[in-house]
């Protein structure tokens, strides 16, 4: 069942629900409607005598206390009665506030970061905006399942096996030779040679020869990293998929590619997929001259393997140094005969960190990135988590560590959990929740205004995630904790003619709160 008011109101007029919205202006009320402009056309009356009719027909309807109209649109304001109702079926449904049911199935991939290091900064927003949109999506319906893409073939592998059995050769065996320029830096490149040695021996460092299979070692080694870096973030996948063994189905995808003439080769025997007949800017190389698949096959043979698998949509969540290669995987996708357009491909920007208004200085156990641990150890994932949700994921974002340690409304983080926590101390105070069943019949003060946008967290999440923007929850999330400060700040609360009333509000408001943090992954502080 839908949870939404808008679609409430939608109904009552026969209209679809992008027909309801909020308008910009609150003073013209909760909601308004310029359906009026669409079923003039074709009547010969004009937009506002249409308005005007709709007003009249629901002049008496116990949803709304007034309807006016104005200049064609209908602007509706609720009554207290409605909003009682909807007050109290979310109290009673608790954690499933604002869920749906009957959505689509949904392919979610994200981080799907090398192997061959710890996760970054970097990959943590990709982390946390993933796992954001697939909690969300869930809430409402939608089968959404969460992948992580293993690159785990190529010469990146080989270069980590590399750097391990150099490492050893300089730090460990005392050769004297130069460590390789191109190899991986950083001290958990040396922590992983000195664990490869003391399991293996000196025996695995003797030759070049044993590289491989060091490689095949490290590599799972990080990739045992990664994962207990997400689930200290409370991030979890359903699946991660191997690039590796992916491969052995290339034949197969290539085969179909060639009788959907979708490949050439060129004098230097490079083959070429002709992305450019499907919209990319130039043609791209799938084989290299020496018959080893390039990146982009890779990126084939798994995208043939995720619409096989027959999800009514893909979601890819890429670093934003990835936007080339979004018109190269499209183009292979329609060449492999599926619709293109069922994959998103959304971008996350890099972040700039910040320490007392300096650059976070760079941890040398990472060497030149900041790893997501670190960070997350030091000021809490949940506080990760909602500060990365604050900007739209394909923005720049810049912050500053010291600001998490601040104790007032310049903290985001700080000012949403203590308006949770406010409601839970009063209540601990009181020794009881309010009566869900308290009828709603007189609120002064703001209390009114404070339940309805209270009430307007299922719509929020539905629009965070149908158009992809979490953010717009933490934005929410934000703002009704700033209207419950204002309201304690200015009225009685205990004692008061309409106490229990308030009180039933105030739990509304500690659900959206408490609510709204869940489906971004975080847990609502109920002291502070």
């Amino acid at each position: 069942m839908k949870q939404r008011i808008s679609d409430f109101i939608a109904k009552r007029l026969s209209l679809e629900s992008a027909f309801v919205a909020k308008p910009k202006d609150a003073a013209f009320g909760h909601f308004c409607t310029p359906a009026a402009f669409a079923l003039s056309k074709g009547t010969g009356k004009t937009p506002n005598l249409i308005a005007l009719d709709l007003c009249a027909k629901l002049q008496d309807s116990e949803m709304f206390e007034s309807v006016t109209a104005d200049g064609g649109y209908v602007n509706f304001t609720l009554s207290l009665r409605f909003l009682d109702h909807f007050a109290t079926k979310a109290l009673y449904d608790n954690d499933r506030f604002g869920s749906e049911s009957g959505g689509e199935s949904v392919l979610l991939e994200f981080v799907s970061a090398n192997p061959t290091g710890p996760l970054h900064i970097g990959h943590a927003r990709g982390a946390v905006f993933g796992d954001a949109l697939a909690r969300l999506g869930r809430h409402l319906g939608h089968r959404v399942a969460s992948e992580y893409y293993i690159n785990d073939a190529g010469n990146q592998i080989e270069l980590l096996g590399r750097s391990v059995y150099f490492k050893a050769k300089t730090e460990l065996l005392g050769e004297k030779i130069a460590f390789p320029e191109e190899c991986y830096q950083g001290d958990y490149v040396s922590d992983l040679a000195k664990e490869a040695f003391d399991m293996f021996g000196r025996a695995a460092f003797a030759s070049e020869e044993t590289i491989e299979n060091l490689s095949g070692w490290a590599k799972n080694k990080m990739l045992d990293w990664i994962k207990t870096t997400l689930s200290e973030a409370d991030i979890k996948f359903d699946n991660f998929v191997s690039e590796r063994a992916l491969y052995i189905g290339w034949d197969r995808v290539r085969s179909i590619l060639e009788k959907n003439d979708a490949l050439y080769v060129d004098a230097e025997r490079k083959e070429y997929l002709a992305s450019s007949r499907k919209g990319d800017s130039k043609d791209r190389v799938v084989v290299r001259e020496n018959g080893i698949p390039t990146y982009l096959a890779g990126d084939i043979i798994y995208h043939h393997n995720k619409f096989e698998r027959r999800f009514d949509r893909y979601i890819n969540i890429w670093g934003a140094d990835h936007h080339g290669y979004i018109a190269r995987v499209k183009a292979a996708i329609e060449f492999l005969g599926y619709d293109s357009g069922r994959l998103e491909v959304l971008l996350s920007q890099m972040v700039a960190l910040l320490k007392g208004g300096e650059p976070y200085k760079m941890s040398k156990r990472s060497g030149n990135f900041v790893p997501m641990e670190e960070v997350g150890r030091e000021i809490g994932y949940d506080a990760l988590k909602f500060v990365f949700l604050t900007k739209r994921a394909d923005t720049h974002l810049e912050f500053d560590l010291d600001l998490l340690a601040k104790e007032d409304s310049s903290n985001p983080v700080y000012y949403v959990n203590y308006a949770h926590a406010r409601i839970c101390s009063l209540f601990e105070k009181l020794g009881r929740s309010p009566d869900i069943d308290t009828p709603l019949v007189d609120l002064s003060g703001g209390a009114k205004e404070l339940l309805f946008y209270a009430l307007l967290l299922p719509e929020v999440i539905t629009e965070a995630f149908n158009s992809r923007q979490p953010h717009l929850v933490t934005d929410y999330l934000y703002k009704l904790s700033g209207r419950l400060h204002r309201f304690y700040a200015d009225n009685r609360v205990i004692g008061s003619a309409n106490e229990e009333q308030i009180l039933k509000v105030f739990a509304v408001v500690r659900l959206a709160i408490w609510q709204g943090l869940r489906l971004l992954g975080i847990k609502a502080k109920t002291k502070m």
